[in-house]
């Protein structure tokens, strides 16, 4: 079989906005087909999505569930539950998810700025605008603009396109993005070009993943991809 030769960005120049558009939900629709909804983020309460976003951080989420398991049999997830666990046993607690010391203290402040700003309920949180939400969560230290949002997101279900290294790897190679594109740049281009709805955000996102994962790898499996026919 004959090497498969990936265009780029500099081989396929930035296209027309009208352009892009349709591009990109021709993109999902082969990605929905071929994968099916992905039903992502797998989480029983938005405050469990919460947590998931901040355990996540350079870790599988199977290691994740098995934190999160490990705090549902300790009944201790729940905001104020949390806040009142000693540091050290609620880092034995996510143990499963790596780097638990520096995780626990991510997560206690999370549910630090919850419960002394909103009483640990989460429907305050969100009832700010998309904007000054972010903006609060941003100053949580340990939560940056991925997990951030993936609260915004799948959480608080507000408009927000989350991006990740799967997803700058899809869009470079289709000529979507350039090299050095970041995480703003990215999330700029989505969100122009797509319809503002947490539906196809939360899913959109999650074929992104899937494609990554199974297809778009450091060394790409193009002609087996179903992004194959836009390249």
């Amino acid at each position: 079989m004959k090497p498969v030769v990936l265009r780029t960005y500099q081989d396929n120049p930035p296209k027309k906005k009208a352009v892009t558009q349709t591009l990109l939900m021709s993109m999902y629709r082969a990605l929905f087909e071929w994968f099916g909804p992905r039903h992502w983020w797998p989480a029983n309460s938005p405050f469990e999505v919460c947590v998931g976003a901040i355990l996540t951080q350079n870790t599988s989420w199977k290691n994740v569930a098995k934190a999160i398991d490990n705090l549902k049999a300790a009944d201790r997830l729940d905001p104020i539950k949390i806040y009142r666990t000693h540091h050290e046993e609620l880092a034995q607690l996510i143990k499963p998810a790596g780097y638990f010391n520096v995780k626990a203290i991510r997560l206690r402040n999370f549910v630090n700025q919850l419960a002394e700003k909103h009483d640990g309920d989460l429907e305050s949180l969100f009832s700010a605008p998309l904007a000054e939400l972010r903006e609060e969560l941003l100053c949580v230290k340990g939560i940056g603009k991925e997990t951030a949002d993936s609260i915004i997101l799948y959480a608080a279900n507000k408009p927000i396109f989350v991006v990740d290294a799967y997803t700058k790897r899809v869009l470079y190679r289709h000529g979507l993005v350039t090299e050095n594109a970041d995480y703003d740049n990215m999330q700029s281009m989505l969100e122009a070009n797509l319809p503002l709805d947490v539906d196809l955000f939360n899913d959109f996102h999650a074929q992104f993943d899937a494609a990554g994962h199974f297809y778009c790898k450091r060394i790409p499996l193009c002609e087996k991809c179903p992004l194959h026919p836009f390249l």
